[in-house]
This record gives C-alpha cells, structure tokens and sequence, in this order.
C-alpha cells in the first residue's frame, strides 16, 4: 500500500489525502505542546514557508511522551497558531506508536508497508521524511532540526 493511498482528519475535522501531496516531500512529525523541542514548531513553519514548492510539513499530535499534549483539537490549533503562526496541516491527536497507532504511523513504522523501516517514535518531535514518489527516505530522532543536511541534502537534490 502507497502512503498516498491513505487519508487523515485534521484539527478542524477535514479530510485530508495524502496523495494530495504526489509529487512533493512530506515531512511527518509527531507533536507536542509542553516539550522541551516544542519550540521545533517555529523551525517547522519555517521550513514549510521556505520549501513549500516542493514539500510539507504535516504534525501529527500525540500525549504519548510524557503527557506532553494533554489539550483537546482547539486548544493545539490555537497554541500552534498564537505561538508559532503554524499554517502547515495539523491533524487530530493520536497514538503514533502501540498498537492503536494510527494508519499514517503504522504505515511509517511497518517495513511490511514502508519497506525498510520498524522505528516507531521515541519521543516527541520524531521525524519521516517521505519522497515524492512516496517511499520512506529518511527517519530522524525528535533533536533533528528540520534544516539539518539530512533533509536539506534530500529536498534540494
């Protein structure tokens, strides 16, 4: 299965396809509101206005790590937005690891669906950088910085 074969509810309650991104790099994270790499959030934005021709940020949040996202899907919109004028989708709070993972997660940390990779998040902030083509390129720690080489080198090819 392609990953852009699946879909997701955003904060705001809309669909969101992924094959609309066909063609494009997708950043994946998994977000936080209390955590120490919460400020990443202004990276992220960043990254995304600087790169939005060829990719996109999607945050994926989840109170997995430490209770770090404890508010409801208004509450994330609204810190997300007055704190780091976040405009890259957000999608609604969900385990990203276990076995209630969601599918965007299952597929990102499944080698039977992405072909190589079994890393499941370990900790907030967690990065999959994914192709345009839709193949899983890159898995990077919740420290990485969305301007690190890695994925600069990978996006600007």
């Amino acid at each position: 299965m392609s990953i852009h074969s699946l879909s997701i509810t955003t904060l705001n309650g809309d669909m969101l396809n992924l094959s609309d991104y066909q063609g494009k790099y997708m950043l994946l994270v998994n977000v936080a509101s209390e955590c120490g790499f919460t400020p990443q959030y202004g990276d992220l934005q960043e990254f995304y206005q600087q790169h939005s021709d060829k990719a996109v940020v999607i945050g994926f949040p989840s109170n997995q790590f430490g209770g770090q996202e404890p508010g409801t899907a208004e509450e994330i919109a609204s810190f997300c937005q007055k704190n780091y004028g976040v405009t890259f989708p957000i999608v609604q709070k969900a385990d990203v690891r276990g076995s209630n993972k969601q599918t965007v997660y299952q597929w990102l940390t499944e080698a039977a669906q992405n072909g190589w990779n079994n890393e499941e998040p370990s900790w907030n902030f967690h990065k999959y950088l994914v192709g345009p083509d839709g193949k899983l390129l890159k898995v990077l720690p919740s420290a990485a910085n969305p301007f690190d080489s890695e994925i600069l080198d990978e996006i600007d090819n």
